[in-house]
């Protein structure tokens, strides 16, 4: 075989490496919430010492309802509550420690939060998810590795069986040093086994086989977010050694550059003896830190802010897990819920109306009828259009019958077959009858949401210049948004 023809097989072969059942309906999800709250909110602290008095745990207006609504307001369908941060206190009664809420005045020692949070979610058409630390400063076996793994594992069986579907059970990486000296080696293998004997539908995130970690927790997002990555990016040791090890205050604006490009061909070719689909997800807080502290009311995230980290992040091939951090009385701040209500209206009034619905549509080629161009314009995203295999470039044409005016515009493809487009653009018919350019884009994957200045137009075409087999589009939205011509970091021509 030459090397032409197997560098087209390998391209075939990373074409068709497609996400799990689990990690589709995760993808889905798009933007969700994280709820940081336990003694930390209490002691103005960003990391708790595990010797906290649980008297102190005492949320006076406590509404977890509050919570959900704060979600929904800004569009989110799903809440990861921190069941455990690395101080060891339980936000539920566990029977394995002391050091939990039945040690609290809170709801007079006979309240649990995993649980008050659980049902509320339900109530309220969210889906579930929990975080639980691996870091426990608080338990004394913590540093006798077997030891502490049983009790890791007797606490997961806890928030795994008592609360009903969860969607996602989230990990990091931080490891601290034992009271005995000892560092924790943490039995992964043993953890993942349980979620998908308890909670198979749940994905395993950032320490786990199902979703990475953009890699900061700044917001910041790559120009290309592959989700076919060489089978070495699930390394926990990797993931442990990137993790947060000090309680610095500087983590969370911390940015790594040397990861910029993790899929491409050349990426690929050079390290890619495995392929595997892992997609990433992109987490930051409305504020500078994870629990809330007083000093930051003034220093919400703006709404333009929010936006440019939802469109690089929902609009750039991955998910947006946005942090809320409930103040001292166990309620979202005024502020935050000014701005969730705003994000939430905004995103409703840009993607409220398709302008492409109503567009002609045809493309430069087309496997079978099945697969025809008019399949982008539909609402099911199990349909699709695509050229015949082989074709790695193709295009396809929108009349919207009159001109219209928009910033906008939303491209998908069919991930269940693959992540394909590596570079595509978006170009406007001249008077001449030719096409130029007004936006560069590099991948598509589940959602490309294109920002540009604000162009007028009958006639757009997509052209996919570069992609993997063949491409597949099963989405494409155009809208006019109120805010203007805002850039997600993409090259525009």
């Amino acid at each position: 075989m030459n090397h032409e023809l197997q560098a087209a097989e390998w391209m075939k072969s990373a074409a068709q490496v497609s996400p799990s059942e689990r990690q589709l309906r995760w993808q889905e999800m798009e933007f969700y919430a994280f709820i940081h709250f336990t003694v930390n909110t209490f002691t103005d602290r960003e990391w708790g010492t595990g010797q906290e008095d649980p008297a102190i745990f005492n949320p006076s207006e406590l509404s977890t309802t509050q919570w959900v609504q704060a979600c929904k307001a800004a569009g989110m369908k799903g809440l990861i509550l921190t069941c455990k941060h690395h101080d060891g206190f339980c936000l539920w009664p566990s029977r394995f420690t002391a050091h939990t809420v039945a040690a609290s005045p809170w709801r007079n020692g006979a309240g649990d939060l995993v649980r008050e949070v659980a049902d509320a979610c339900r109530e309220g058409g969210l889906k579930f998810g929990v975080y639980l630390s691996p870091w426990d400063r608080h338990e004394a076996t913590y540093g006798d590795s077997e030891r502490y793994n049983r009790f890791f594992l007797h606490q997961l069986r806890e928030l795994l069986t008592n609360y009903g579907d969860i969607f996602c059970v989230w990990f990091d990486g931080a490891c601290g040093e034992g009271p005995n000296g000892k560092r924790q080696v943490y039995d992964w293998d043993a953890y993942y086994a349980l979620i998908r004997e308890l909670q198979p539908e749940a994905v395993i995130s950032v320490c786990g086989p199902d979703v990475r970690w953009c890699g900061n927790e700044a917001g910041h997002t790559r120009e290309s977010e592959w989700s076919v990555v060489p089978a070495h990016m699930q390394d926990n040791e990797k993931i442990q050694e990137q993790s947060q090890q000090v309680d610095d205050g500087q983590f969370a604006i911390r940015i790594n550059t040397q990861d910029r490009d993790l899929g491409s061909r050349e990426v690929i070719r050079s390290q890619g003896k495995q392929l595997i689909w892992y997609p990433a997800e992109v987490n930051t807080s409305i504020r500078p830190g994870w629990f809330y502290h007083a000093s930051e009311d003034d220093q919400v995230k703006t709404l333009k802010q929010l936006l440019a980290v939802y469109y690089g992040a929902v609009g750039g091939n991955a998910t947006f897990l946005l942090n809320l951090p409930p103040d001292t009385r166990g309620l979202i701040h005024e502020r935050d819920m000014e701005r969730l209500h705003e994000l939430g209206d905004s995103l409703r009034s840009i993607f409220e109306e398709n302008l492409a619905l109503q567009a002609l549509v045809k493309a430069s080629e087309t496997m079978d009828e099945q697969h025809a161009a008019s399949e982008v314009l539909t609402e099911r995203r199990d349909t699709y259009w695509c050229p015949h295999e082989g074709t790695e470039r193709a295009w396809i044409e929108l009349d919207l019958q009159e001109e219209r005016s928009f910033d906008r515009v939303v491209l998908m493809e069919h991930i269940q077959t693959g992540q394909r487009i590596e570079r595509f653009t978006l170009e406007s018919q001249r008077e001449d009858g030719g096409w130029e350019a007004f936006y560069t884009g590099t991948v598509v994957g589940y959602k490309r949401i294109c920002c540009f200045p604000q162009v007028t137009l009958r006639s757009m075409r997509v052209t996919i210049h570069e992609s993997r087999w063949y491409p597949t589009l099963s989405g494409l939205g155009i809208y006019l948004s109120e805010q203007g011509g805002l850039s997600n970091g993409i090259a525009n021509v």
